[in-house]
């Protein structure tokens, strides 16, 4: 038998919707944001939800814990913030990638790739109860500058993902910065990588661009899923909540 599952990912840039900078926004707009993300992940009615680019506690967008207001407002009873850029002082920053989740959460824990004061990436690894089965989750949101920089960033998850042992294949979903038709980027290496460590994989969304959203001509946003899960759906929404658009997948787990 199978358990099925719908995961959501997707840059939420911070709550600023399509403005170049949340630091410009009013609270009340801020908050209109929020509310017009929590209603759409409502009606997408995910499972599993990876964001990149999630506030808990920053200057620039009115100290709004955006994990915990969509999970309120969604009707999650799990959310879970990895901090990877922590600043403190009046301009202070607290902001990663998150996981919003149905399932009961076993573990988790956050890796930052690095210490930067602005800017940093790194990934959410976490171990859900997806039915009757664990399910190893990594949200990932990998620099945006330097494909070098990117590929070191996937030998660094991939070398936690190996410390685990004999755990079973995990998904991984999140904002790459880096399109699949390049051969030496982050996303052929990481699929290569995940390849070479748990067998088969393959890609969502295949060929439908997720940014930029007003007029999307760039695959930057990926699901990656072992290719024993039998992919019931994948979608791309055009909702201009971000400059990124969500990929939604639905698949079975065997």
């Amino acid at each position: 038998m199978s358990d099925r599952c719908r995961l959501l990912t997707l840059n939420a840039a911070h709550g600023r919707g399509l403005s170049l900078y949340q630091g410009f926004l009013s609270k009340s707009r801020l908050l209109r944001n929020v509310d017009a993300l929590a209603r759409f992940l409502t009606e997408a009615e995910a499972d599993l939800v990876a964001l990149q680019e999630v506030d808990g506690d920053s200057h620039w967008n009115k100290r709004l814990d955006l994990p915990a207001m969509l999970a309120a407002k969604s009707d999650y009873p799990y959310a879970l913030l990895g901090v990877n850029t922590r600043r403190s002082g009046l301009l202070h920053l607290s902001y990663g990638n998150a996981l919003l989740s149905r399932y009961a959460v076993e573990r988790w824990e956050n890796r930052p790739f690095g210490n930067a004061a602005l800017g940093e990436k790194g990934f959410l690894y976490a171990e859900v109860r997806a039915g009757r089965r664990t399910l190893p989750v990594a949200v990932v949101h990998l620099c945006y500058k330097s494909p070098s920089r990117r590929r070191s960033q996937v030998a660094r998850l991939m070398e936690f993902l190996d410390a685990r042992g004999e755990a079973s294949a995990p998904v991984v979903c999140g904002d790459f910065n880096a399109p699949a038709s390049d051969t030496d980027d982050a996303v052929r290496e990481m699929l290569e990588s995940l390849r070479a460590r748990f067998g088969d994989y393959r890609i969502h969304p295949v060929d439908v661009p997720t940014f930029h959203a007003l007029h999307p001509r760039r695959r930057l946003d990926f699901v990656f899923l072992p290719a024993a899960y039998r992919v019931l759906s994948c979608e791309v929404p055009r909702v201009l909540l971000s400059d990124h658009l969500p990929v939604i997948v639905d698949f079975e787990i065997p």
